[in-house]
């Protein structure tokens, strides 16, 4: 049933790749109004992450996310049926509001039933099923748009998400003993306590900029740039984005499950996911020179090594008491999506500042990427100070 919400967590958050052109037609959209519209998604996730790390940790994971899908569900259906874009930001950030527990609902109730030594693929593993949502989100919804338009397609996942929300409500096991009584302060204390870890922000800002570079451009930019820059139809772009999520469905399993492997051989996880996220940047480095020759294999890296962001994940709860597990991944979250919003919304700022014709600029995605990968290589410069060698 996690797997389920996550699905829909990740189909929600990339779809709009797919259906930008035609938001872009029928709201006459700057490249920085696109941004904004995608990015207020990321926003409102963000800003919901430390009650929700809050809400897990005394309600536990099936009524937190049950209840909050509810909000996705509406937002899905104002997003479906709002004809202005302050009521389609409104349904994108009630989405992102709604989804902001599919993932930490998930770790934390992994944090629960599974052993530390499984974390890193189980967590692999729900994260899978939001790379099957990214690649719903693609040549399914392409083909979905000769049925229906974009806005049938918010309907349908509007029912769809209500649909889920009752089976985990319904499902899903409580787990016995698995409220943590704290008072409302010395929950906020425990809040605080991770936020004045060294070692969480040894870590932290690498993990911070580089899932905000992968979420920003592969839930957004990836499809505007294969058709302004590579110069790609439609068709092909859908194309190239199933296999840019194919390849991130093979990074979630493959890197956590190389994760768990290499740690009984004496390599510990956050070696895997530093090597990972710089193999990410290399990729990206490809895309910011505008290798256009080259595009397909360096989307599939990107897909692929982007993943390689969420090992630091696990490794920062096994690093606090299990009672936090929640609390840390929110802090994580607030810190991730909140640099989401800002990339994925600076982002289109910058391309507009280039001028195009038809589409945007290439110019403009070559200026925003390198900006975004030069933050990357600052944190991990600051991650390889001390980061790697006192987490591991």
């Amino acid at each position: 049933p996690f797997a389920a919400g996550y699905f829909l967590s990740y189909l929600y958050r990339t779809v709009n790749a797919v259906i930008s052109p035609d938001l872009v037609a029928e709201l006459g959209l700057d490249a920085s109004g696109l941004g904004l519209l995608t990015s207020a998604f990321f926003l409102s996730f963000a800003l919901f992450q430390l009650p929700l790390g809050i809400l897990l940790d005394r309600y536990g994971p099936r009524r937190v996310e049950a209840g909050l899908l509810l909000f996705a569900a509406l937002g899905a259906l104002l997003f479906a049926i709002s004809d202005s874009l302050d009521g389609l930001m409104l349904g994108r950030a009630l989405i992102g509001l709604g989804v902001s527990a599919c993932l930490m609902a998930g770790f934390k109730a992994f944090v629960l039933w599974f052993p530390a030594s499984k974390l890193p693929a189980v967590n692999g593993w729900v994260m899978t099923a939001g790379g099957l949502g990214a690649l719903t989100a693609t040549t399914p919804v392409e083909a979905a748009l000769e049925l229906t338009d974009w806005r049938g397609v918010f309907g349908v996942l509007a029912v769809v998400t209500l649909g889920v929300a009752v089976v985990i409500f319904k499902v899903v096991p409580e787990q016995a003993g698995h409220h943590h009584r704290e008072t409302l302060r010395e929950q906020f204390r425990g809040v605080g306590h991770v936020f004045a870890s060294v070692r969480f922000w040894r870590v932290a800002p690498l993990t911070m900029m580089s899932q905000a570079a992968f979420l920003s451009i592969q839930s957004l930019w990836v499809g505007p740039w294969l058709a302004d820059v590579a110069g790609l139809p439609r068709e092909t772009v859908a194309g190239y984005l199933l296999l840019t999520a194919a390849a991130m469905v093979a990074g979630f399993l493959g890197i956590g499950s190389l994760a768990y492997r290499l740690s009984h051989r004496g390599i510990p996880p956050l070696v895997v996911a530093g090597s990972g996220m710089l193999l990410f940047m290399v990729a990206q480095l490809g895309l910011t020179l505008n290798w256009t020759a080259a595009a397909l294999p360096l989307w599939m890296l990107f897909g692929f090594f982007g993943t390689a962001g969420i090992l630091p994940y696990a490794v920062l709860s096994q690093s606090f008491p299990a009672h936090l597990a929640g609390r840390v991944n929110a802090a994580i979250n607030v810190l991730v999506f909140t640099a989401s919003f800002v990339c994925q919304w600076g982002i289109g700022a910058i391309i507009d500042l280039w001028s195009g014709q038809q589409g945007y600029a290439p110019q403009g995605y070559q200026a925003a990427f390198a900006l975004v990968l030069g933050l990357q290589l600052l944190a991990f410069l600051w991650f390889l100070g001390g980061g790697w060698r006192r987490q591991t």
